[in-house]
């Protein structure tokens, strides 16, 4: 599984948006980030190091640079000393401000990133934010295979062979979108979503036994495939057992849920077994979940009419005597 964390090299050379420009520290590349929170360190350049939160990016917007400027020479290095006594990652100075020589000398002498970028500070922040909430989102590993059905993320699981890629290549035959075959990554991105995705080195392909590892995305077209997508449903195909036939659900009126890094995700079963056509079942599942999600619930709707019919019968059975 990956290991939580972005490199401030990774930030540096996947991220030309952030519009950094390194002026000193090359040799700090390598310091890895694992707080998703920035800090602006305008008390703590004051003179105030309590609590100073030094393991997060450090961001220098048009106060604090200002208030570093109108500093003594004698203030300004003094302040600085006492602000590379930290372990820092990066610093980065916002709306295109050179920083201070001495902010520069030490960052250089520490191996410390040194950026500044034309960005306003708040714009900044908000796009940096972005990028770290997704590099260090809670992750874990799932076999399955993540499709997009209907709009629906759709989650398939089961024990090895039980037809997970088949049922998925059909899927994308009738032009549904797959994002990740044999391991789903899975990221929470709050404490409600989660959000499926691929390994590199995996994306776009598919093992079907028999025919081998497939390129998706050659076969059917960029539009068969896309790299992630929110999981709203999860399907598990289970072998039929007539043992325990009487047990799968019938009516599906409450609806069973399964928990994922701490996220509660709709989930059903599914059994197979020849003779049942298992993709348009994933697809009417689908469907059936988007309509869940509009506050339309089947089978709830069928259950109110049945007992009303059933109490309607009964009154006219059964009249009321004077």
């Amino acid at each position: 599984m990956p290991v939580p964390g972005i490199t401030v090299d990774t930030i540096l050379r996947d991220h030309d948006d952030l519009q950094l420009i390194l002026i000193t520290g090359e040799a700090g590349l390598s310091n890895r980030i694992n707080n998703a929170e920035i800090n602006r360190p305008g008390l703590s350049l004051t003179g105030f190091f309590d609590f100073f939160a030094n393991d997060r990016i450090q961001i220098l917007g048009k106060g604090e640079w200002a208030f570093l400027n109108s500093l003594s020479e004698e203030k300004l290095h003094e302040i600085t000393d006492k602000f590379f006594e930290f372990h820092l990652n990066c610093i980065i100075y916002t709306h295109g401000n050179e920083p201070q020589i001495p902010f520069v000398e030490r960052a250089k002498a520490k191996g410390i990133p040194l950026f500044k970028t034309e960005i306003a500070t708040h714009r900044f922040i908000t796009l940096i934010s972005q990028i770290l909430d997704r590099a260090l989102a809670p992750r874990t590993m799932r076999h399955g295979v993540l499709i997009e059905v209907f709009g629906i993320g759709t989650l398939l699981t089961g024990r090895s062979g039980v037809g997970k890629s088949e049922t998925a290549l059909e899927l994308i035959e009738r032009g549904h979108r797959l994002v990740a075959d044999d391991m789903v990554e899975i990221r929470r991105l709050s404490e409600s979503y989660l959000i499926g995705s691929c390994s590199d080195l995996l994306r776009h392909h598919m093992e079907i036994r028999g025919l081998g590892i497939l390129n998706i995305k050659d076969l059917f077209g960029v539009g068969s495939v896309r790299d992630h997508k929110l999981i709203e449903l999860i399907i598990n195909l289970k072998e039929w057992e007539e043992q325990t036939s009487g047990e799968y659900e019938r009516t599906g009126i409450e609806q069973s849920m399964e928990e994922i890094l701490g996220v509660s995700v709709p989930y059903i079963e599914i059994p197979v077994k020849p003779g049942r056509n298992i993709p348009i079942i994933v697809e009417t599942a689908a469907m059936n979940q988007r309509l869940r999600k509009m506050g339309k619930n089947s089978a709830k709707e069928f259950s109110n009419k049945l007992n009303t019919y059933i109490q309607q019968s009964s009154i006219e059975t059964n009249p009321i005597k004077d």
